[in-house]
């Protein structure tokens, strides 16, 4: 847990006794998250001269996960005259017990609520007509910087403070809306002015911009700022980074809506790697990607892989179906462009993860499916679906009956997630269906477990993709007696999908603490379909055994199976196994981009290489699989699953950096004409 505090005019300093203590409470999902949204409201809040003058400002940034108990115990200690809190869907029931808890303690208080989970949602969050709680709608720092303003008066008149919601005279008033800061220069850096000084944040966020051009209509984004991007200067954007460098963030997320929308982010791009590269940090670059700049992405992201930084890039697709497409408002948005991407990062040895989203209107559990299966004959990296959630502020929050959506909330006592479970399209027993069938994709193809074989039943018209996925998601809730499908169930029935650590837990169980009970899964699986008296699926299924990630780096374990078609050479070494396999199977590892096709002097990769692999005999080939991956880090038994969730999160993410390199080891077969 951290918090820190920072008071006076422009600067740090230490607060007196006559001046009142304003606390602006952030609860992020992980710690050592940077309290950006606080920081940019008290920079703005201190720029005004009287405020800073006659107010200290301290943000206490504490983890969701931390013990809700003490969380309360240290803000009544700070005895604020005010306290805001940022409220998201992530946060937002354990905000409201908190706020309910310190009311209690300090009922003299003021407290200010703001963020996408509760504004312009007053008549729900102020429903008990509070005195002294108010909500900000719309950005924060105009609306803060006026209410503090207000209660300096010691007769506030909170009409005259733009874009807030309160109880007044048993009336709930909501006040015209303030207009956006069309200047962002008018907002003081919270890096340079310093706001963040004396941190303990290790995971920075900064934005260069605010606003998108899209309108998605799931989404929040673009709707509350109506299209409109306003920019930061962008030496004031080199200067925030060089900050961010200089004082070690290993981690930095950029928090546009669209990075790669303007020319200047590939400028941008490579200074954070020149900072990188002097100071040592950042090492990490999480970034949403521009919807519609697909070929500046794939520079951008190939700066960041050439200077060393961690760095996955996002396609975001949500769906392949153009119809749904067109009901959430994402016509813009073209399929064939964004697998263009995909594969042309997949060349150059980029991670990628297209994003998708499941039950978007009018989609359906066969086109679901059948999106599923094109986006794995295009061989993307990694598929990664979320939820559909019912936000606050969204066009489609106001479409509920008319797209017939049904939503349960998610099982948490510390998020507000509304999970959509069925529209006019989607029964509530399908959506269910839906999720099953991202458990299995999520395992045989992210995962690897069954990506060789599922790539062969594809191709060869035996089972497609997304039938293999639905035929194992309904094995798997036969399968009660392991602690994987356990999982699986009471994380569906808890609707958890929604939190992303919940993918990075599968991960964790799949790749490394349940690995052998996984196979033996698996096994018991494949040995009961017909199509395993095909000699190439139980190769293919042999090869993926061996061949499947591990995310920490530790030493491999030979499976406990019975290998009858790909033959093993002796015991693993301390980078993986030695086997042979049949030039069939060499054939089918290079049509699934697993291995570059080989010449007749072993190297890889040649012009001759796909003349070769055709030239094939019956001789037996050895492969080399090598699991040592390039930035693998140690299980943390020490830390929480959920630390060590989001390192297995990350990592699947950036799947290039733990799938293992295949190479050819002996290619007398290769010479064979």
């Amino acid at each position: 847990m951290s918090s820190q505090e920072l008071t006076g005019g422009t600067a740090a300093g230490t607060a007196t006794l006559d001046r009142r203590k304003v606390v602006l409470v952030e609860l992020p999902t992980y710690e050592n998250i940077l309290p950006l949204a606080s920081g940019y409201i008290q920079a703005y809040a201190q720029g005004d001269e009287a405020v800073a003058a006659s107010h200290s400002f301290e943000i206490v940034s504490l983890p969701v996960s931390a013990d809700r108990h003490q969380i309360v115990e240290e803000l009544a200690a700070k005895d604020a005259y005010l306290y805001t809190f940022s409220c998201y869907i992530w946060n937002m029931k354990l905000v409201r017990w908190v706020l309910k808890e310190l009311r209690a303690l300090r009922p003299d208080a003021h407290y200010l609520l703001g963020g996408p989970q509760v504004m312009n949602h007053a008549s729900t969050y102020l429903s008990d007509r509070p005195h002294n709680v108010s909500i900000c709608n719309g950005e924060g720092e105009k609306t803060a910087l006026e209410y503090l303003r207000q209660l300096a008066t010691g007769a506030p008149d909170l009409h005259q403070v733009p874009g807030l919601s309160f109880w007044d005279g048993g009336e709930l008033v909501t006040t015209e809306a303030a207009p956006r800061i069309q200047n962002l220069m008018d907002i003081p850096s919270p890096f340079l002015n310093g706001v963040f000084e004396g941190h303990e944040f290790s995971f920075a966020i900064m934005e260069t911009n605010r606003g998108c051009p899209f309108r998605c209509t799931f989404c929040y984004w673009g709707a509350a700022t109506n299209s409109k991007v306003n920019k930061y200067e962008e030496q004031r954007i080199r200067d925030e980074l060089k900050w961010i460098s200089e004082n070690g963030y290993s981690a930095l997320m950029i928090a546009d809506a669209n990075w790669g929308l303007s020319p200047r982010d590939v400028s941008l791009s490579e200074y954070i790697v020149e900072c990188s590269e002097e100071n040592g940090y950042p090492l990490i670059v999480h970034m949403a990607a521009a919807k519609n700049r697909p070929e500046r992405m794939a520079e951008i992201t190939e700066i960041f892989v050439r200077g060393g930084l961690m760095v996955s890039q996002p396609i975001s697709l949500q769906t392949m179906n153009e119809s749904a497409l067109e009901m959430v408002d994402r016509k813009n948005i073209r399929e064939e462009t964004y697998i263009g991407l995909q594969r042309l990062l997949r060349e150059k040895r980029i991670s990628s993860y297209v994003e998708m989203i499941w039950p978007l209107p009018g989609e359906t559990l066969e086109s679901f499916k059948d999106g599923l299966t094109r986006l794995c004959r295009s061989y993307a990296d990694t598929i990664i679906v979320y939820p559909q959630l019912f936000l606050h502020n969204t066009p489609m929050y106001a479409q509920r009956d008319t797209l017939g959506i049904i939503t349960a909330e998610a099982a948490s006592d510390v998020s507000e997630a509304e999970v959509v479970l069925g529209t006019k399209w989607v029964s509530e027993e399908d959506c269910y269906e839906g999720y099953w069938v991202n458990h299995a994709l999520y395992t045989l193809y992210n995962m690897r477990a069954l990506f060789v074989l599922s790539g062969y039943l594809d191709a060869h018209g035996i089972v497609s993709y997304g039938d293999l996925f639905a035929q194992v998601s309904r094995y798997f809730r036969t399968r009660t007696d392991s602690e994987v499908c356990q999982f699986f169930i009471q994380s569906t029935k808890d609707l958890a999908n929604f939190d992303l650590l919940n993918t990075g837990k599968t991960a964790h169980l799949i790749l490394s603490s349940h690995r052998e009970e996984f196979d033996r899964l698996l096994t018991d699986f494949v040995t009961a379909q017909d199509w395993w008296s095909d000699p190439m699926a139980r190769q293919a299924f042999e090869l993926d055994l061996l061949a499947r990630a591990y995310i920490y780096r530790e030493p491999v374990r030979t499976p406990d199976h019975e290998f009858t078609e790909v033959a093993l050479r002796g015991q693993p070494d301390d980078r993986g196994f030695l086997v042979e396999v049949s030039p069939e199977l060499y054939r089918l590892l290079v049509d699934r981009e697993m291995i570059a096709p080989a010449d007749a002097d072993g190297s890889a990769g040649s012009a001759d290489s796909a003349g070769a692999a055709g030239s094939l005999g019956d001789e037996r080939i050895t492969l080399h699989i090598d699991h040592r991956g390039r930035q693998k880090m140690p299980y943390q038994p020490q830390r929480s699953l959920e630390h060590n969730a989001n390192y297995c999160q990350g990592m699947v993410l950036r799947s290039r950096e733990i799938l293992p390199t295949i190479q050819v080891a002996s290619n007398e077969a290769l010479t064979v004409a």
